[in-house]
Parts: C-alpha cells; sequence; structure tokens
C-alpha cells in the first residue's frame, strides 16, 4: 500500500539500516517501526527494483511516498543523527590497539556520509564535521597540549569543549585534515592556509583550514561555512523596521558608500549578502571581491583576492571597475589604497558597499580619515554606516524569569549555557547634513556619534532592548556585547 505523505517525521532518524549511498542512489530510505516491519519512504523516481529489493529483504508492507525534495531531506536527517557523536568516535578510536591503521591513506571525501572506510581517524573527522554542522558550530579548534589534545567548537559566539582525544592520535588527526585540505603534511614549521569542500546532512558546507605550529605540536582551527544562500534574506536578520526601513533606503542609492562595521565574527558578511540578494541582479551589474568567497550569488560576479599571485583588494578593484559595474561589495576595506578606490567608485557613479572593524558606527569615519581618505571626498560620498553585534537568543525550554526579566538557565536541548541562536542587535548612522559637516572638520567619534543620536540613531544597546523586553534575550547578553 503506497500512502502519501506531506511532511518527514523526525522518526526516519531511529536508525541506519541500509548504507547511505545505496539508499540515496536507490531513492528509497527504509524506516525501521517500533514492534512491527520497517517502512520504506520514496519518492516517484524510485525504481521498482530498489521497492523489490527492500520488500525482499525487510518484508516491507507499507510504502511511503514524498516529493524528491522531501524525500532527500529525510536521507539527510536520518543518516547525519546516526553519525554519533564525536564524543563517542573518539572512545571507539580510543579503544583500538592497532594505531598503524592511522596512517592509512585517505580516501577523497565529497560527502561525509558516503564514506565507508572505517579507519579510526577517518570516523573521528567525519563525527567531528558532522556533529559540528548539525550543531550550528561556526568553528572546530582541534590543540595540543603537553599531556592532552583538545577538540572544541564554537556555537553562537562562545567555545565549548567536545572532547580530548589521546595525545597519541592528535598527530595523525592533524595529517588527516592536512591531506584533505591539499597541505603539505610533510610541513610543520609553518603555518598553512587550505579549504575542503563537502557534504553534510545534505548541506553543501566550505570548511577553511588554517595549521600553526606551537611548542607542544600542530593546533587546526577548521571554519564553517554554510554555502546555503536561502538564508539571505535582509529582512530575516533581526533589524528593526525603522532600521530595516532606512538601510533599505541607502542600498537602494544609485551612488555611494554603505558600511557595515563590527568585530571578526558578528555578522557583517552575511548582511552584505542579504543586501545584494535585495538588489535586482538582472537589472543591474553587480561584482563582489572578497577573502573568501563565502556563498555563491546567482547572476552576481564574485572575485577572490589570492596573496600568492598578488591578487589584492586593490588591484581587483582597478579590473572591476573596467567591468561596467553598477554596485560593487568589497569584503574588507583594510587600507588606504582600496579606502581610496571605494571612494572614487562612489564618487563616479557606482554603489559601494563594504565592511570596516570598528566598535561603533561614528568610529568608522574617523578610521577611514586615519588611513588618510580625505574628509571631504568621505563627506561628499558616505550614505551611512551600519554597526552591529550578534546576540545569544535565549532558550524557549528552559529560559526563566524574575521581575520581568528572562535570564538563561540551561538544558539538555541548549547545553550549559542557557541560549540556543542568535539575532542581530544594530545601530545605524545616518549621513545627514549635520553628520556630514562633522566630518568636514575632523570632528571626533563622540561629536559624530552625538550628531547622529540628535537625529535619532539609536546605540546597539538600545535597540537591543527590544529584545529584552520581548523575552528572547537577556540583560547581561546585551551588556555582554555592547557598550554605551
Amino acid at each position: 500500500m503506497v500512502t502519501p505523505a506531506a511532511t518527514p517525521s523526525r522518526r526516519s532518524a531511529n536508525a541506519r539500516l541500509v548504507p547511505y549511498a545505496w539508499a540515496r542512489a536507490a531513492r528509497l530510505l527504509v524506516v525501521p517501526r517500533p514492534g512491527d516491519v520497517p517502512e520504506a519512504w520514496l519518492c516517484p523516481d524510485t525504481s521498482a527494483q530498489a521497492i523489490a529489493e527492500a520488500v525482499r529483504t525487510f518484508g516491507i508492507n507499507r510504502l511511503v511516498m514524498l516529493s524528491a525534495e522531501a524525500l532527500q531531506q529525510a536521507l539527510s536527517q536520518a543518516y547525519a543523527a546516526n553519525e554519533g557523536s564525536a564524543a563517542q568516535v573518539v572512545g571507539e578510536v580510543e579503544g583500538e590497539v592497532d594505531l598503524s591503521r592511522l596512517m592509512q591513506e585517505l580516501p577523497a571525501v565529497e560527502d561525509l556520509l558516503e564514506a565507508e572506510d572505517d579507519a579510526p581517524v577517518i570516523r573521528m573527522i567525519n563525527a567531528l564535521l558532522t556533529q559540528a554542522a548539525r550543531e550550528g558550530a561556526s568553528d572546530i579548534h582541534i590543540e595540543a597540549f603537553e599531556q592532552s589534545s583538545v577538540v572544541r567548537q564554537r556555537v553562537d559566539g562562545t567555545m565549548r569543549d567536545i572532547v580530548r582525544p589521546n595525545k597519541a592520535l592528535h598527530g595523525a588527526l592533524i595529517s588527516r585534515i592536512k591531506i584533505m585540505a591539499q597541505l603539505d603534511i610533510a610541513e610543520k614549521r609553518l603555518p598553512q592556509d587550505g579549504r575542503i569542500t563537502l557534504r553534510v546532512a545534505g548541506r553543501a558546507v566550505d570548511v577553511r583550514v588554517s595549521t600553526l605550529p606551537t611548542g607542544h605540536g600542530e593546533r587546526a582551527v577548521l571554519r564553517l561555512l554554510d554555502k546555503d544562500a536561502s538564508r539571505l534574506d535582509l529582512a530575516k536578520l533581526g533589524m528593526s523596521a525603522d532600521t530595516l526601513r532606512l538601510f533599505d533606503r541607502q542600498i537602494q542609492q544609485p551612488h555611494g558608500i554603505v558600511l557595515v562595521t563590527g568585530p571578526t565574527g558578528s555578522g557583517k558578511t552575511t548582511t552584505l549578502y542579504a543586501a545584494l540578494s535585495r538588489l535586482d541582479a538582472a537589472a543591474t551589474n553587480i561584482m563582489t571581491v572578497e577573502d573568501p568567497i563565502e556563498y555563491d550569488l546567482d547572476g552576481i560576479g564574485q572575485t577572490q583576492v589570492n596573496a600568492r599571485i598578488d591578487m589584492t583588494f586593490g588591484k581587483a578593484l582597478r579590473a572591476i571597475l573596467r567591468q561596467d559595474p553598477d554596485v560593487i561589495m568589497i569584503g574588507e576595506i583594510r587600507d588606504l589604497e582600496t579606502a581610496q578606490i571605494a571612494v572614487q567608485a562612489s564618487l563616479t557613479g557606482h554603489l559601494v558597499l563594504a565592511t570596516l572593524h570598528t566598535n561603533d558606527a561614528a568610529s568608522a569615519v574617523t578610521r577611514l580619515t586615519d588611513m588618510g581618505v580625505e574628509p571631504y571626498l568621505l563627506a561628499s560620498s558616505l550614505l551611512g554606516v551600519l554597526a552591529q553585534r550578534l546576540v545569544r537568543r535565549l532558550c524557549p525550554a528552559c529560559k526563566w524569569e524574575q521581575e520581568g526579566l528572562w535570564h538563561p538557565r540551561g538544558c539538555t536541548r541548549c547545553g550549559p549555557t542557557g541560549y540556543q541562536g542568535r539575532s542581530g542587535i544594530y545601530e545605524l548612522l545616518v549621513v545627514d547634513d549635520q553628520v556630514r559637516k562633522q566630518i568636514h572638520q575632523r570632528a571626533a567619534d563622540a561629536d559624530i556619534r552625538a550628531a547622529a543620536v540628535s537625529a535619532g540613531m539609536l546605540s546597539m544597546r538600545q535597540d537591543g532592548q527590544r529584545w529584552i523586553d520581548a523575552g528572547l534575550t537577556s540583560l547581561e547578553e546585551v551588556l555582554r556585547v555592547s557598550k554605551d
């Protein structure tokens, strides 16, 4: 009997009855049922031969029809959930006595769930990456100390210990990561950078690898970049209605500079990508120069800098200006050359979107003038500066209230932190006549900020109050990431 199903349930993640490679190729998922024979989930593309094989092997008497997209999602959820935690895999690995297996040649890995090789280190790496992607980690740190090796991951901006493997496994673990990233495993004295492209739980993930020699062995940091561009919706980043309206107006201007500022990991690049996705790529020529390219956007020309061949931001920008662009996105303004080219481009009829590392919106202006950008040019070209931070959201399962304020507790769902997920807090400096006058006069940060506040700008701390009032974050979290 074939039964249509609208949405796959979590029941598909209970067990793994067939290898993932077969299930994906056959387009058929065998789902266990407690106390009964399994059922088969399929889609219109599933072959009769695959169905017959599943019925013969498992005695299946119930078939559930899904769309092709829903079946792929169910496959990814089921097999990712069965990877097990990194701690479980490391425990199994440390129980193995044949450490010579650690030096086996690593096969090319494109999809972690398809790796059938049970070499201990391969299983460890698979478990680490799968668990990190499942928990939304942005980075994995593999560190060596005198007596131990430590693996940590950064989730929602904070570090968490994941596992402490035996120190004897550390060198092999680093070597495997180097091979996957196509780095020189024999070179242990110099830092190296590489990348791994793979799929985890059905999602394309780009992993940036950085190794660094230390006193007790090499350490590696793996940054996970989710390539899913469907999340890039400006309206879903957490801006207030007024901030979204003003920022949207700025990025729709025909020329000028719009800056997004904040520390590393504050979501600046995501905001710029979301801004670009809001523009009409069919009617305008949009070009970017980035380090690295984090999302692939259809209809947009993206260029990546490469220090090895002297492909700098400045050199890439000069080339882009000869490509008849309407909108230019600069991944980061790092030096005077890049800043000057950006200003000149905005004055010659281009809209320039860029990021800058400053603590607040007003200090972005003085940072550029301190670099050497002439104030009269900056005053004529700058449209606005959006400063941002990410605050952790309280876990809805365990947060508790006292005297009108919500606080974190910690539970099995969110771990010991009491937080789950993050949202943005923002301050948007709009360059009006008063702010422009301050820029002309080389005014200090405080004077520029005062002029913007008098025109209605809210600080990030004030913006965070709306999340506190809604019970979505805590007062201490907003105070942690913002300043007066």
